[in-house]
């Protein structure tokens, strides 16, 4: 391997659903990263040749059977698939089983290759929850297979759409049990995780707004006692801990504010907190044009695009890649500070 091969990141990108439009995002944004890093898709190679087709490239698709031998060409596509699953005769925009078993396969392999550090980060193309339910998978989606195939028990999503980023104490859960888990120790460890994350990001002395769960934040118990008694200790410990945290803030406004760039981070109580002004920002449409979605709290890095398989549009070559080369970007820039020390690293429970 040559030192400017060795000066790159490999990051791993996770093909996702073959029926969807992973194949065909994954080949339109190629070139474009190629100057920052090297690149593996951990997929199937005759499906990654058809979305060349599909979407009219002069890229080469290459088959390798190890992450280590992937090029530093722009022209070349370098595949490595783990998976048994026969993908020659696929049909887009449909849910199915042997899809799900594929998607899973590439999935676990980018973790174990990543653990190992036979690749620096993974990026996942989006996959089917359907399918994957179909193929025998408990989980929502990549989120909990990624925890538990890592060990890990205090995670967190983080969205990102510059200049905004967010996360949360909670995500696919119902509004009921979502403000059942707003209690302390939850969300002390989710400002935690949200600062260790934005230290990654390159950001060396982040500022984290939370917001509150209420109206007002409560406004003094008028609305809710859960700001003051769960909330603002939390923020508190957060602070005597060395984290600039600050709130419960007003859920109204926090998020403009943060946008507007008074906080580099706001930690949301529950899903549609987080997600709906980060979709605001990243939807042109009905389609989700950028934005990232990352892992936070885990040993290795794990970046995804902020958007779903798309079946509608699968097979027409004409899905954004936007997001992809924005999560590929982002895994980049994590990557090249994994490991560090973390003053306020506490120890996973």
């Amino acid at each position: 391997m040559n030192e400017a091969m060795r000066e790159k990141p490999l990051i791993g990108i996770t093909m996702g659903d073959p029926a969807g439009i992973g194949p065909e995002i994954i080949v339109k944004g190629h070139r474009s990263v190629g100057d920052r890093t090297r690149t593996v898709v951990i997929g199937d190679a005759a499906v990654i040749r058809a979305a060349v087709e599909i979407c009219g490239l002069d890229l080469d698709v290459r088959s390798i059977d190890s992450p280590e031998n992937a090029t530093n060409d722009t022209t070349v596509i370098d595949v490595y698939d783990p998976s048994d699953v026969d993908l020659d005769d696929i049909e887009r925009g449909v849910v199915d089983e042997r899809y799900g078993r594929a998607s899973l396969a590439y999935v676990e392999a980018a973790i174990d290759l990543a653990v190992t550090d036979r690749i620096d980060a993974i990026t996942t193309a989006p996959i089917n929850k359907q399918s994957t339910r179909l193929a025998g998978s408990e989980h929502a989606g990549h989120t909990g297979l990624l925890a538990d195939r890592t060990g890990v028990d205090n995670y967190s999503m983080m969205l990102i759409e510059e200049p905004l980023r967010v996360t949360h104490v909670s995500t696919h859960v119902s509004l009921e049990e979502a403000c059942a888990l707003v209690v302390e120790p939850n969300v002390l460890e989710t400002i935690s995780v949200t600062d260790r994350a934005l230290r990654k990001l390159g950001i060396d002395e982040p500022t984290v707004a939370v917001a509150g769960l209420n109206p007002h934040a409560g406004d003094g118990g008028l609305f809710g006692t859960a700001d003051d008694e769960e909330i603002a200790p939390a923020v508190e410990r957060a602070r005597e801990e060395g984290i600039d945290a600050t709130g419960p803030e007003p859920p109204d406004t926090v998020y403009a504010q943060a946008a507007d760039g008074a906080y580099d981070c706001v930690v949301s109580m529950y899903h549609d907190q987080g997600h709906i002004p980060i979709k605001m920002l990243g939807f042109v449409g009905n389609e989700a044009v950028s934005g990232v979605n990352v892992t936070i709290g885990l040993p290795i890095v794990r970046t995804s695009v902020d958007h779903g398989t798309a079946f509608d549009i699968a097979g027409e070559g004409v899905a954004s890649e936007t997001s992809l080369v924005e999560a590929i970007d982002t895994a980049v820039r994590m990557s090249r500070t994994r490991g560090d020390a973390d003053p306020h690293r506490r120890s996973q429970q």
